[in-house]
């Protein structure tokens, strides 16, 4: 008689599991981060918006950044790592951790220039110039440290930033970001792929954002 052996399949479902579990602790950080930012945002600037709908956003915009992240993301991300690394022999780690990063940051950066959004449309005054418009965009975590530092500045748009011109301009400044931050001369094609790595890390974000809220 032939034993059935039952070890493989035992393994499997512990390593499940264990990818279940990692996930979910995963989830549950990143929702807990996320909402108690925006409380505190919406603290600051006494924002009247509900807390409930508050829940109701964040579980949306999470459950949606990490599908993306397992499904697309994760994929692309080793595909470049391995990818690179037997082409070019170099490690580029670093590089494909930061475009990770950009990417769960573009998911929730449409929302942070709220701080800095006019709460009625005033005919007789103008909107900010478009450079301080997208300075608000590109910089918003130091106009957010602003906030908590009690700096306000007298700077108040329309803009929400949920729009396709919003993530050209972002997806610009990113690759500007990117060749400075990894290219050096002579141009090679490893540092041209780090910067178009992180440059769509962070587009995958921002579109990500930008379909949870029915944009496009």
């Amino acid at each position: 008689m032939f034993r059935v052996t039952t070890a493989p399949k035992s393994r499997l479902r512990k390593f499940l599991t264990k990818t279940r579990n990692i996930l979910k602790g995963f989830y549950e950080a990143l929702y807990g981060l996320i909402l108690h930012t925006f409380k505190n945002i919406n603290r600051r600037i006494e924002s009247k918006f509900p807390l409930y709908r508050m829940h109701e956003e964040t579980t949306e915009h999470v459950r949606h950044a990490l599908q993306v992240f397992i499904w697309l993301i994760l994929p692309l991300s080793l595909t470049y790592l391995f990818g690179i690394q037997f082409l070019f022999r170099q490690n580029l780690w670093g590089s494909m951790l930061w475009g990770i990063a950009v990417y769960f940051y573009s998911n929730f950066l449409p929302d942070l220039p709220a701080i800095n959004r006019k709460q009625k449309h005033d005919p007789e005054e103008p909107d900010l110039p478009w450079y301080k418009k997208y300075t608000l965009l590109l910089f918003a975590p130091l106009f957010v440290w602003l906030l908590f530092s009690d700096v306000r500045l007298d700077w108040r748009t329309e803009e929400t930033y949920h729009n396709f011109i919003s993530l050209a301009v972002y997806a610009i400044f990113l690759l500007a970001v990117g060749l400075l931050a990894f290219v050096s001369l002579p141009v090679s094609i490893p540092g041209l792929l780090e910067a178009l790595f992180l440059t769509s890390c962070g587009v995958t974000g921002f579109l990500t954002h930008l379909k949870v809220d029915k944009i496009w």
